[in-house]
Parts: structure tokens; C-alpha cells; sequence
């Protein structure tokens, strides 16, 4: 994957305890993970859309980051004010599998 092509700047969040500024109580919420990575981002076109929904149903777009460990479907993608929530497990390049990572990702909120 060429740098040139990871452009955009995503964030992760996961779902977690965020303490409340006013009262500082811990309360259910997202908290981030990682800020500022480097993606590429992508909606599907109607033909990844049609094959994407055969096994997940409500993919949207792709995001293709450099291999990081720890990337879990339980988190969620904020790109440009955005929510993604991911869909499925995120997929390994076919090679070497420590490249990078493709994630599909569905647009809309997700607890929060």
C-alpha cells in the first residue's frame, strides 16, 4: 500500500466508561482508541456494494489503514465528523498479512 493513498485521517473509538465532565461520574460511552490514522477511504461501488451485502449486510465503504493490531469489529470510525460502525472482521492483505488492513465499514450512529 502507497502512503499517497492513505490520505484521509480516521479515528477509532471503543465502547468503554467516559467520565461525565459536569459530575464526574464514569458513564457508558465511547472512548478513543487511536486518533489521526492514516486511511484510505472509500464508499463501494454498486458492484462491491451488491457483492458486499451477500455476506454483510449493510457495508457502505472500505477503509484500508497499515496493519494494526488490536482492530476489533466492537469499535467504531470517526472520519470527518462521521460514525462507521465496522462490519465483520477487518481482512488482512492476502500476502504477508502485516501490511494492511481492509475494514468495511457501515455509516451511521452506533450507541452514541
Amino acid at each position: 500500500m502507497r502512503a499517497g493513498k492513505l490520505r484521509h485521517r480516521i479515528a477509532f473509538e471503543a465502547p468503554g466508561l467516559v467520565q461525565d465532565p459536569e459530575t464526574g461520574e464514569m458513564l457508558p460511552g465511547w472512548a478513543p482508541v487511536w486518533e489521526r490514522v492514516p486511511a484510505s477511504v472509500e464508499p463501494l461501488s454498486a458492484r462491491d456494494l451488491i457483492a458486499a451485502q451477500a455476506g454483510q449486510s449493510e457495508a457502505s465503504g472500505r477503509m484500508v489503514i497499515r496493519y494494526r493490531a488490536g482492530v476489533l469489529p466492537t469499535m467504531r470510525i470517526i472520519h470527518r465528523g462521521d460514525v462507521y460502525n465496522i462490519q465483520g472482521q477487518p481482512m488482512p492483505d492476502p500476502v504477508s498479512g502485516l501490511e494492511y488492513l481492509t475494514i468495511l465499514v457501515a455509516k451511521g450512529v452506533n450507541d452514541g
